[in-house]
């Protein structure tokens, strides 16, 4: 299922802030996105709506399951992209900010192919460097 571009980063910010086993809050992913808090409001209630998070009594955001995979789908896509820009020499900032749009705009299948071809290469790099050192 496809959703908007702002959905997926709102999922994904849920996904990073909650890696830390702390509840994650409104006003958390307004901070992490540098978002207005009305806006984050907005977004939370159309995510649960749609199914993507729950919202507890507290306040507290978690994700659903299809939260969760979406979330996932963008998180790898980033830190693939994003990797790969830094050790092609691209500054981190830059990689970042760069996978970022990436990550949205590339279909599922285009996603496939270079996710094959940089473990395919990472493979080749492994394997030329160890047989260097035999």
């Amino acid at each position: 299922m496809r959703i908007q571009e702002s959905a997926e980063n709102y999922l994904e910010a849920i996904l990073m802030l909650g890696q830390n086993g702390e509840p994650v809050r409104s006003v958390d992913i307004a901070n992490e996105l540098e978002y207005t808090k009305p806006s984050v409001s907005v977004a939370m209630k159309n995510l649960r709506a749609s199914g993507h998070i729950l919202v507890d009594g507290d306040g507290h955001i978690t994700l659903t399951g299809s939260g969760l995979e979406i979330a996932r789908s963008m998180y790898e896509r980033h830190t693939l992209i994003s990797d790969w820009l830094i050790f092609l020499g691209v500054d981190r900032e830059t990689a970042v900010s760069d996978a970022c749009k990436m990550e949205h705009g590339m279909s599922e299948q285009s996603f496939k192919a270079v996710r094959k071809h940089i473990e395919e290469w990472k493979r080749d790099v492994y394997k030329h460097k160890t047989d260097k050192e035999d």
